[in-house]
């Protein structure tokens, strides 16, 4: 399976650590939260990675090269005009013939990546994708979801205005896509998942999926000052750093 990590935002309201530096590439623990992500998808055998980049894209290139030196191969598609989350992925068509997983660069978890896989499989064959889903405390920051006895979502909302949320379940960030979907999603155009794809399918009937981490797991979006402050103290976890092996922790 391959992956893709969403890398290119600007991470304005990280500013000022962002003015010389692409989000992704602020230091956790010693490392840029996006080697944390590379060594996330490695330990579960994911080694052919593409990522989206605009904001200084340079410093993630020089920084990681080839991937090489974390066991990967990484392919860089650098968008002069940001595409959005869909947009981007949509450029690297030809890339994922098969599912791939397509997490969000300002994401660190420690989830169980196999299970995630494991559970997309096992929904009905065909044009699909997974979320998944964490609780939140507010739900109007995210996207949401209401779904069936079989995980199938019935509702998806973004952002919803505080009068209208009907649910803590929120949007995770990783999910597992099927390659075919990919044809819902204009060319050359700005697209998001959240905004433009996700009601295009359930407008049209188009199956998705939610798996609900455990309570257990770990995960947290590096979108404000705040959370990454936190992360300082809490990354890595130890769940993570079972998964790697001695050379990488």
């Amino acid at each position: 399976m391959k992956a893709m990590i969403l890398a290119a935002g600007e991470g304005t309201r990280l500013r000022p650590l962002t003015e010389k530096m692409p989000k992704p590439m602020l230091p956790i623990s010693g490392k840029p939260g996006l080697e944390w992500i590379l060594l996330w998808l490695q330990a579960y055998g994911i080694m052919e990675i593409a990522m989206n980049l605009s904001w200084l894209p340079e410093t993630v290139e020089d920084y990681f090269g080839d991937g090489s030196r974390l066991g990967v191969h990484l392919k860089y598609s650098v968008e002069e005009t940001l595409l959005g989350t869909a947009g981007g992925v949509k450029r690297l068509e030809k890339f994922f013939t098969e599912p791939f997983v397509l997490i969000y660069g300002d994401v660190l978890t420690d989830l169980d990546l196999g299970e995630l896989i494991r559970f997309h499989q096992t929904r009905p064959p065909g044009p699909r994708v997974t979320l998944s889903l964490t609780r939140v405390p507010n739900p109007t920051e995210c996207g949401i979801v209401e779904m069936d006895s079989e995980g199938r979502i019935t509702r998806f909302v973004e952002k919803p205005a505080p009068d209208a949320v009907f649910s803590d379940l929120a949007n995770a960030g990783i999910l597992i896509v099927e390659p075919e979907l990919l044809a819902q999603i204009p060319k050359n155009t700005f697209f998001d998942f959240s905004l433009d794809l996700f009601p295009r399918l359930m407008a049209e009937g188009v199956p998705f999926y939610g798996w609900t981490l455990p309570a257990s797991d770990y995960l947290i979006d590096i979108g404000s000052h705040e959370k990454y402050d936190r992360v300082q103290r809490e990354w890595p976890t130890a769940a993570f750093t079972r998964l790697l092996g001695p050379s990488q922790r």
